[in-house]
């Protein structure tokens, strides 16, 4: 079988291993003579297999103690209005930083339940950079502070994170979790989508400090509080229990080839593959982003025409690219380089992205 060169933005490549240890144990799981997906989620067999996925991300991240991980469901588009729903304070304001798409949206569902505020943005240049960190304009009534760590459709990336102290810092991470070491001590409460880098879609991680969960929230509907979910282990209603094994499988393959240090180095140079196809092109591939903004989880460019653009994506789908088209408010590319993609992925499409340019110049 030859498998595609995946370079989806969401739902994304998945590693070889883990794909084949899941079909290895599709029909039965450990002896059960069930496939985890029939299991009950109050049996040992799969509580075994939901609180390993936990522990695994604690020690891979190095989640401290007063810090709870929960699994949820809804999608990080959920977390936008969960978030203020718990921490939105009447006569406080939440305030976020707009970085691309992402942030607009959380913006948007905060706006339905309070006052809200933008310390930052980079709208007016189309989202071409992050803003500077010294920029950033917060005020003494903000109920917490929001960001986007990577921006998937522009192609930018937070290489320095702001330092909030007035007010929890709370962050959006679906693209870029697990990618590099992370500070988890910086931010109060951080949230990702598992389809870029965690596992298949259906699954939502949060990490989120105790202290936070002391808040009254009686005006919050039960399945919407964290509360809730952190008193049972994320074991309140019925998980996505396939999709935490398949989270769980993941994060022991992370953990086996050396964890967040070893596969920072691998992105690095998967992303130096494509940005130097570009840098070398004399301009004929163009990045969105400007190069202190890069994102290392997905490269944006452009070529000189929409002709020659359809020609590159369709000579690419010819020799077994997929995922390469852009985001329709960007035009042009996109290449999302997942830890699941390979280094042989980009290898070769940074040979074709270079053929294509000794062609076409």
């Amino acid at each position: 079988m030859k498998r595609a060169y995946n370079f989806n933005a969401g739902p994304s490549a998945l590693p070889m291993e883990v794909l084949e240890k899941a079909q290895s144990e599709l029909l039965d799981f450990e002896n059960t003579g069930m496939s985890v997906m029939e299991l009950s989620h109050r049996s040992k067999e799969y509580e075994n297999v939901h609180h390993t996925a936990a522990q695994l991300l604690r020690d891979l991240l190095n989640i401290p103690e007063d810090y709870d991980v929960l699994f949820l469901q809804g999608g990080a588009s959920l977390q936008f209005a969960m978030i203020p729903l718990n921490f939105l304070d009447e006569g406080k304001v939440a305030n976020y930083i707009l970085t691309g798409s992402w942030s607009e949206k959380a913006l948007k569902e905060a706006k339905f339940i309070g006052k809200t505020a933008i310390a930052g943005s980079t709208k007016e240049s189309n989202y071409t950079f992050i803003p500077d960190i010294s920029s950033l304009q917060y005020n003494e009534h903000d109920s917490y502070v929001h960001l986007t760590s990577n921006n998937t459709i522009f192609g930018t990336q937070w290489h320095t994170y702001p330092s909030v102290s007035h007010a929890p810092l709370i962050v959006d991470m679906s693209s870029d979790i697990l990618s590099r070491p992370l500070p988890v001590k910086s931010f109060d409460l951080i949230y990702a989508g598992a389809q870029k880098n965690l596992g298949p879609s259906g699954v939502t991680v949060v990490i989120i400090r105790k202290e936070l969960l002391k808040r009254n929230v009686d005006h919050v509907p039960t399945m919407l509080r964290y509360q809730t979910h952190a008193e049972k282990q994320s074991l309140y209603n019925t998980p996505p229990t396939f999709g935490i094994y398949m989270l769980k499988e993941v994060l022991q393959w992370l953990k086996n080839i050396g964890g967040t240090e070893q596969i920072a180095e691998r992105n690095q140079t998967k992303a130096n593959l494509i940005y130097g196809a570009i840098d070398e092109s004399e301009q004929f591939y163009k990045g969105h982003a400007t190069k202190e903004s890069r994102s290392l989880m997905n490269v944006t460019f452009t070529l000189p025409t929409e002709e020659l653009t359809q020609q590159f994506l369709s000579e690419a789908k010819e020799k077994g690219f997929v995922g390469l088209n852009g985001h329709r408010s960007v035009g042009g590319c996109r290449a999302s380089i997942y830890n699941g993609v390979p280094v042989e992925a980009c290898e070769a499409l940074a040979d074709f992205m270079h053929s294509f340019y000794q062609t076409h110049r």
